[in-house]
């Protein structure tokens, strides 16, 4: 669909509307292909990008709730060997 949109002479709204589809979706996937080919606006990032950046925020949490729980004992321990 996507390389129809790009291929095609028509609008991307008259594309989907061929396809029987969302024109904002395709025209959010349009979007997000031209991202992937390097041919998208300056700051956007590519799905690649993007995945890593899911990643890293999934680590991050992920991290902060270990740092958290370690916070936490170390305040318990404290406590225990001031008895």
């Amino acid at each position: 669909m996507v390389e129809l949109a790009l291929a095609s002479d028509k609008t991307v709204t008259e594309v989907a509307r061929d396809l029987g589809v969302s024109a904002e979706g395709l025209r959010g996937w349009v979007k997000q292909a031209k991202a992937d080919r390097g041919q998208g606006r300056p700051g956007e990032l590519t799905s690649t990008e993007r995945e890593e950046l899911r990643r890293l925020r999934r680590q991050n949490a992920e991290q902060a709730r270990t740092i958290e729980v370690l916070r936490k004992a170390a305040v318990f321990f404290a406590k225990e060997s001031d008895r």
